[in-house]
């Protein structure tokens, strides 16, 4: 617990929110990793959890907004993969 008080400790995990990201998109761009593939929603989960941390300790609500609706979309997104997964 010690650890979120440390002051580096918010925009680390803004930067490894970022690295997140962009491998993601990265390994997508390169057909590494598939849209419909679960790692390519944790990756971009794990993004958003980063990012989020870190708007909300620096308080900057745009980004909040939209990191953490980038996370929701992902988790959407997992769901649907695992629900098609499924056999009827």
């Amino acid at each position: 617990m010690a650890l979120l008080f440390i002051k580096n400790f918010y925009p680390v995990l803004g930067w490894i929110g970022t690295l997140s990201y962009l491998l993601a998109y990265f390994l997508l761009s390169i057909n590494k990793l598939k849209a419909d593939q679960v790692t390519y929603h944790v990756m971009n989960i794990l993004g958003a959890i980063g990012l989020t941390a870190n708007a909300i300790y620096y308080a900057d609500l745009p980004n909040i907004v939209v990191n953490m609706a980038w996370g929701f979309i992902a988790l959407a997104a997992i769901i649907v993969l695992s629900r098609k997964k499924k056999p009827n």
